[in-house]
């Protein structure tokens, strides 16, 4: 007996591997694989989840009206010009299920965030992949790939798993250059954590142009990754489209209540920055000190890289750090099968993490 059928291109496409969160016989391990924020979340986020349990009977707002309001207010954004998701994943899904028709193309970095992808082959459009020199976007790269059946560029900016960033007169050099008819998504997970001069977080733009749009997350510098909440700014006729296929009732209550109390709490904001930003430096240079190349930027987290020697390569590495309670990321299903993508941790997991490379170079 057969049972339903998927439609094309549906079973050809790769699942998302989430981060490793446990290590067989190790109990408690430091959790460096999945850009978590190690500060937690903010206080003022955890009482307002706590006050919010008792209208889990309740279905939330569909318009998630507290928290457009308070988005709006805290980055000077027209309120009707706000899509909320459960999650920015979420985002992704409803542009690619919007723009993109069978046929159609969607494109991005060749180490590009696995989300954007999955959204478009469900849609069932096709990927195209520019190359990143240097692990970086190549405006020109993403260029020569564009053609009449384009409709959508993703970057996330800074990069995952790269960390590194595009600066805003490349961003711009990039959406000046691309047809109307392609949308050109500016995904800034990370963005709080980027202190390079020339960034730039692409609202103007999505102010001012017809075709590009802002998503950005409560799960990174927030801390609020298990209560799913991402949103996105961009022209009011695509988020009128959009709209139209959004999920109701997609962002809990709890979660609405919890981001909006950590919007407010700045202070939670300032450390988290603060720390990512301190032992990114100091991780990029201790590990570059062991002799590895390390690609960083403007995230929560460095890249590290391996040589293929047998004994000393990435997959060997990441082995070697589990069996010390040390869950880092191997991210060869990125296209990068000699790194490491390692979470800002604690001071001490830091310190461990270093030490454990140590002994694992000899």
């Amino acid at each position: 007996m057969t049972g339903p059928t998927p439609k094309d291109g549906i079973l050809g496409i790769q699942p998302y591997v989430p981060g490793k969160a446990s290590a067989e016989g190790v109990e408690n391990p430091v959790k460096l694989s999945a850009n978590e924020n190690v500060l937690g979340c903010s206080p003022r986020a955890v009482e307002a989840f706590a006050a919010a349990a008792h209208r889990l009977a309740a279905y939330p707002d569909p318009r998630a009206t507290i928290l457009r309001q308070a988005v709006a207010e805290k980055f000077g954004l027209e309120p009707e010009r706000l899509i909320f998701g459960c999650g920015s994943d979420e985002v992704f899904q409803i542009l690619n299920q919007t723009f993109l028709s069978p046929g159609d193309n969607m494109i991005q970095g060749e180490y590009g965030f696995a989300a954007f992808a999955i959204g478009a082959y469900a849609a069932g459009g096709e990927v195209r992949f520019a190359r990143e020199p240097n692990y970086r976007i190549d405006v020109d790269e993403i260029l020569a790939l564009v053609d009449e059946r384009t409709k959508i560029v993703f970057i996330a900016n800074p990069g995952n798993p790269t960390g590194t960033i595009l600066e805003g007169r490349e961003v711009r050099r990039l959406a000046d250059s691309l047809p109307e008819s392609v949308v050109l998504v500016l995904d800034g997970a990370y963005r709080e954590f980027a202190d390079d001069p020339d960034f730039e977080d692409g609202f103007e733009l999505a102010r001012t142009r017809s075709n590009v749009f802002v998503t950005r997350t409560f799960s990174k510098m927030h801390g609020l990754a298990a209560l799913r909440v991402g949103w996105g700014y961009g022209p009011a006729a695509m988020i009128s489209a959009m709209d139209r296929i959004r999920l109701p009732f997609n962002v809990n209550i709890p979660a609405l209540e919890a981001a909006v109390a950590a919007l407010g709490d700045e202070d939670f904001q300032r450390r988290s920055i603060e720390h990512g930003r301190q032992w990114r430096s100091w991780l990029t240079q201790q590990i570059g000190g062991l002799g590895l190349e390390v690609t960083s930027g403007g995230a929560n987290f460095v890249l590290v890289h391996f040589p293929k020697t047998p004994g000393k390569t990435a997959a060997e590495a990441e082995a070697f750090l589990a069996k010390k309670g040390l869950l880092v990321r191997y991210v060869a299903n990125y296209g990068l099968p000699d790194a490491l993508r390692i979470t800002i941790g604690l001071e001490d997991g830091n310190r461990a993490l270093v030490a454990a490379l140590g002994a694992f170079l000899g």
